[in-house]
């Protein structure tokens, strides 16, 4: 599937600008029965002029050739690290599009949204079972914003106490996410050095009674299981913190272990990521929050309740740190994540975690000696490599760019930042031993290729519609609009 030495079709394509021509429509409208309105100046622009004028034919080629451009889990391997790029099976798209759903207005009264309401309620115990937290919250519309709700919740907790904690420690191996969210909460960051795991011992030299939280994310991103965590929960808890955990790599034990069993007190769930509903460009997600029973009358409202055999939503929680999302967050989300917990049922769920380890470990096994691993503890569902084996000045950013001339979407490179020049790769559950071959043998070939011809990696890609960027420029000097010469 993936070669080097046949591109097939290509198919090239020009602005909408360039494609116009004078007088050209793409509509059909009956004549006006009314006078015509003119808009006030104020309610128009001026800034842009020349539109595009294009036959239906012509917008629809437009945009269906640029379709062929993208690159999606639907059409290739993701092998994106800290992304849990997994399959979206689309039975869970039809359970989304069910006219019940889709129809339902977002302001209906709880009386006529029962089957909307029910659904809610049902996800928030499967997601309660499956963390081990007992109260729940769907509004939240990504990962980073779960992340926002969850310190919000814990510096209302700390209010609630009269306590003025105003830092929260985040060991350099934390999702890059965290720092940000905590800083928006008004806390100060405290970062804390590693070894690829954290220990009791560095977080007790900065744990004191100004300390907030601690923010931790298990795994973490280099793939490693915090095997300290029980002891460093404690050690929170002993002085007067709370502990937040990021949940942006549950896959990696879902199943296998539950956050809310260890200690743990705050945490969001990327439905987005562990449970296959679609992400990237820029959304949908959801990113639920599960908190210990301390925490409960915190969450945002409103809540989903049941009642007898209703349900309803509840606003009444005195507490709450209020509304962090429009109506109920991203409902189709919510509903895809659901139909997936449901098609996959428990075993189900342990089995992904058991696979997406093994991939990783595989590749790991593959790739090991050709690349440089710098963290010999066991991998869990994404493996860190280096760049220190690479040859001749080649580096990570080649190493990426050459795969895209294998057919291949780069992982994430030079992330964590604890790495240097890291590449990480995160194979989910849903490959398979083919797939993941493949991928091996493209970037083993690679290593190769930085010993023998490195100035081919230097100058990939080199099969791709796009050469490789002055990045610099189009970082500081981009262009985001067409403009006329």
């Amino acid at each position: 599937m993936n070669r080097t030495d046949s591109r097939g079709l290509v198919l090239d394509e020009k602005l909408l600008f360039e494609l116009t021509d004078p007088g050209r429509i793409g509509y059909s409208l009956p004549p006006c029965d009314v006078p015509e309105a003119q808009p006030a100046s104020k309610l128009t622009r001026v800034e842009i002029t020349d539109f595009p004028e294009l036959s239906e034919v012509d917008v629809v080629r437009h945009y269906t050739r640029l379709s062929t451009w993208n690159y999606g889990v639907d059409s290739g391997f993701y092998p994106l690290g800290s992304c849990t790029m997994k399959y979206n099976p689309k039975v869970n798209e039809q359970a989304a599009r069910l006219p019940g759903f889709v129809e339902l207005h977002p302001q209906a009264p709880d009386h006529l949204a029962q089957g909307a309401l029910a659904l809610m309620y049902a996800l928030q115990q499967e997601l309660a079972e499956i963390s081990g937290f007992p109260a729940i919250t769907l509004q939240p519309a990504a990962g980073a914003h779960g992340e926002f709700t969850g310190m919000m919740m814990i510096r209302a907790w700390h209010e609630a106490q009269g306590n003025q904690r105003r830092k929260v420690i985040i060991p350099d191996t934390a999702h890059g996410t965290n720092p940000a969210s905590a800083a928006l909460c008004g806390f100060e960051v405290v970062p804390v050095k590693s070894d690829g795991v954290l220990s009791k011992e560095a977080v007790a030299e900065v744990m004191d009674d100004s300390v907030a939280a601690l923010m931790v994310t298990n795994p973490n991103t280099l793939g490693l299981f915090e095997a300290d965590i029980r002891a460093i929960c404690d050690l929170v808890h002993e002085r007067g913190g709370l502990v937040y955990c990021d949940g942006a790599n549950l896959n990696a034990q879902m199943g296998i272990s539950r956050p809310g069993d260890i200690g743990l007190d705050v945490m969001h769930f990327n439905l987005h990521k562990t449970f296959a509903t679609p992400h990237g460009g820029g959304g949908p997600g959801a990113g639920p929050v599960g908190v210990v029973e301390k925490l409960r009358p915190f969450l945002p409202v409103p809540i989903v309740i049941k009642e007898g055999e209703q349900f309803r939503l509840d606003y009444d929680l005195k507490q709450s740190i209020g509304r962090v999302k429009g109506f109920t967050g991203h409902f189709g989300i919510l509903v895809r994540a659901y139909s997936y917990i449901l098609s996959m049922g428990g075993e189900g769920l342990k089995r992904a975690t058991e696979m997406a380890v093994l991939n990783a470990n595989y590749i790991r096994a593959r790739l090991e000696g050709s690349y440089d691993l710098p963290y010999k503890q066991r991998s869990l569902h994404e493996v860190v490599f280096s760049e220190a084996a690479l040859e001749n000045g080649c580096h990570t950013l080649d190493v990426a760019k050459r795969l895209i001339d294998y057919g291949y979407h780069p992982p994430t490179i030079y992330f964590p930042l604890v790495v240097h020049g890291a590449l990480m790769i995160e194979p989910t559950e849903t490959e398979s031993k083919q797939v993941l071959d493949e991928f091996c043998d493209a970037l083993l070939q690679i290593a190769q290729e930085s010993k023998q011809t490195p100035e081919l990696l230097k100058q990939a890609p080199v099969r791709a519609r796009v050469r490789r960027m002055d990045e610099t420029s189009a970082a500081r000097k981009p262009k985001l609009r067409w403009l006329k010469d």
